[in-house]
């Protein structure tokens, strides 16, 4: 206390730093959020601590704002297969044992058979898919 007035300095130091938490609501906003994110990230915070927290809540406004406004169109399955297998250097051909024979192959790649969840299994672990990526209804071929 100075004088009989409460030292507010540490306060206004927190609400300054924490004035950027705050719903965001606007492009300008999430582009200014997702610069300060990056600077956070900069400084590479310890989990659990204040800046820790701030970043981790960041992250949460950011990842709200882009759900809400960014539509991000499901991704069919069997293509996603094929760009794994390119970005790696398979061809369809090295998943015979994975899906199944041959003949099985053609079908699920012609989209004439759906995959199963013991093929998707086999795929997540050889091609290193993220699983959402092919738990994804799709539509079958006549």
């Amino acid at each position: 206390m100075i004088n009989g007035m409460q030292d507010d300095s540490k306060k206004r130091k927190v609400n300054v730093k924490m004035s950027y938490l705050k719903v965001i609501q606007t492009k300008e906003e999430y582009i200014k959020a997702c610069d300060i994110l990056g600077s956070l990230m900069e400084e590479n915070p310890v989990s659990n601590t204040p800046e820790g927290d701030d970043l981790a809540l960041l992250a949460v406004l950011i990842d709200k704002y882009e759900k809400e406004n960014f539509q991000i169109p499901e991704l069919d399955p069997i293509e996603v297969i094929k760009y794994f297998l390119d970005e790696k250097g398979y061809e369809k051909k090295d998943v015979i044992g994975i899906i199944g024979d041959k003949t099985l192959v053609s079908r699920i790649f012609n989209k004439k058979r759906k995959l199963t969840l013991e093929m998707i299994r086999g795929l997540v672990e050889f091609l290193s898919i993220p699983i959402e990526l092919l738990v994804v209804d799709y539509e079958l071929s006549n």
